[in-house]
C-alpha cells in the first residue's frame, strides 16, 4: 500500500470515487444530453462531470500517475508503471431511464497488479474498497470487511455485448442450462456494481465474456472479490487475462466449480 502525501492509494481511490459518485447523485434524474460513442452505446453529461471530478482528485494528489478513463481514453506514458483505472458511472443506460443501479469504479494498477481499488454506489452511499489485501465496504463513514457468502444462490451474468467467445460461449445459453435453473437464480443488472456484490455476499458469483485486462469496468470489482477470498478465474477456469479471457467470480470454490461445469457444458466443442 502506497502512502503519498499522506493519503494512501486505497484512500484515495475511495475519495475519488466518492467524488464521482456525489456527481452522479446531483445530476440523477435530470434530463441530460447523450453523446453516442458506438452502436448501442452513449454517455450522458454525468458520465463526463463525474470523470472530470474524479481525475481533479486523483491529478491533484498524484500528478505523475498515468490515466486510463471511460471518457477521456488514456494519459500519461504508455508505458508508466502506475496507473489509474477510471469508469465514472458503469451502467449509463440504467442511469439514462432513472434506475438507481450504477456503480463508479476507480482502480489502481502497479505493475501488473491492481493494489488498490474503490466501487461507489452513489445511491446506497457505500464505498466498497480494497488495499489490495483485504476488501471492505464503508458506510457512514465506518468500515467492515467484506465477507463472499454463496447463499443467496444469485448469479448475476453480464448480457451486454461484445462476447467475443461467441459462438463458443454464450450466456444466454448458459441462463437456458437446466442444470442453472436447478442450483442459481440468474440476476442482470447491468452494472459491474454487481461485482463488488460478489465480494459483499449479496451474489454468489458473476459470469462474463470479454477481455477484460486493464479494463475500467472490470478492475475495481476483480481486485475486491480477489482481496475478499473469493474463487477468481478466466471464463474456462484459467488465470485471469490469459486464454480466452471472461471472468468467473465466486464467493466460494464449490460455486465456482459448479459454474465452471455449466460453462463447460454449454461451450460447444471445437471443430
Amino acid at each position: 500500500m502506497s502512502i503519498t502525501n499522506g493519503e494512501s492509494d486505497a484512500q484515495l481511490a475511495v475519495t475519488a470515487a466518492q467524488a464521482g459518485a456525489a456527481v452522479v447523485r446531483e445530476l440523477y434524474g435530470r434530463r441530460l444530453d447523450r453523446y453516442e460513442k458506438t452502436a448501442g452505446d452513449f454517455a450522458t453529461a454525468a458520465d463526463l462531470a463525474a470523470e472530470r471530478a474524479i481525475l481533479d482528485v486523483l491529478r491533484a494528489a498524484r500528478p505523475e500517475d498515468a490515466v486510463t478513463a471511460e471518457e477521456s481514453g488514456r494519459t500519461g506514458a504508455a508505458g508508466a508503471r502506475r496507473r489509474w483505472l477510471v469508469d465514472p458511472l458503469c451502467g449509463t443506460l440504467n442511469y439514462a431511464v432513472h434506475t438507481m443501479l450504477v456503480g463508479v469504479n476507480v482502480a489502481l494498477r502497479v505493475g501488473p497488479e491492481v493494489t488498490a481499488a474503490a466501487t461507489a454506489d452513489p445511491f446506497s452511499g457505500e464505498v466498497f474498497w480494497t488495499d489490495g489485501e483485504r476488501a471492505r465496504v464503508r458506510r457512514d463513514g465506518d468500515d467492515e470487511e467484506l465477507t463472499p457468502a454463496a447463499g443467496s444462490a444469485l448469479v448475476d451474468v453480464n448480457l451486454d455485448p461484445p462476447f467475443p467467445n461467441a459462438p463458443g460461449f454464450q450466456a444466454v445459453r448458459l441462463l437456458a442450462d437446466p442444470g442453472f435453473a436447478e442450483r442459481f437464480r440468474p440476476r442482470v443488472i447491468s452494472s459491474t456494481l454487481a461485482v463488488a456484490w460478489v465480494a459483499a455476499g449479496r451474489r454468489a458469483a458473476y459470469v462474463t465474456d470479454g477481455h477484460l485486462a486493464d479494463s475500467v469496468h472490470f478492475a475495481a470489482g476483480i481486485a475486491l472479490c480477489r482481496a475478499a477470498g473469493c474463487t477468481v478465474t478466466g471464463l474456462y477456469g484459467e488465470p485471469l487475462h490469459t486464454g480466452a479471457g471472461g471472468l468467473i467470480a465466486a464467493a466460494d470454490a464449490e460455486t465456482h466449480a459448479a459454474l465452471l461445469e455449466l460453462v463447460k457444458n454449454r461451450t460447444p466443442p471445437a471443430r
